[in-house]
């Protein structure tokens, strides 16, 4: 018997990024990156300001919350674009979910723009 305590390695876990091939990846990265773009254009979108101008936002209150706040949820998103899976399964499944989700957030941003 071993005298080390066995540590568990929250990244070990699942299958290695370097045994996905290139093209998935590639694909999982773009796809990714168009569901998060559009999510981030939705959300500059929703939080701009009701009033004409932005040197206008001072006027309300619920203005400059709304700006404040949008402003965060934007910068926490775009933080987590370049925060990459760490493992295949990711990977994959950013590959199968982008494949749905990716097109209908970017027709959703056309809208709402």
């Amino acid at each position: 018997m071993s005298t080390k305590p066995s540590q568990f390695d929250a990244f070990a876990i699942g299958t290695p990024v370097a045994t996905i091939p290139m093209g998935m990846r590639i694909l999982a990265i773009v796809l990714r990156a168009l569901f998060i773009g559009a999510l981030v254009a939705v959300t500059i979108r929703v939080s701009s300001p009701q009033s004409e101008s932005f040197a206008s936002v001072y006027e309300t209150p619920g203005d400059l919350i709304r700006l404040t706040l949008g402003l965060a949820v934007c910068l926490w998103i775009v933080i987590h674009l370049f925060m990459l899976p760490r493992t295949a399964e990711g990977y994959r499944t950013w590959v199968y979910l982008g494949l749905v989700v990716a097109p209908l957030a970017l027709v959703a941003a056309i809208v709402i723009w």
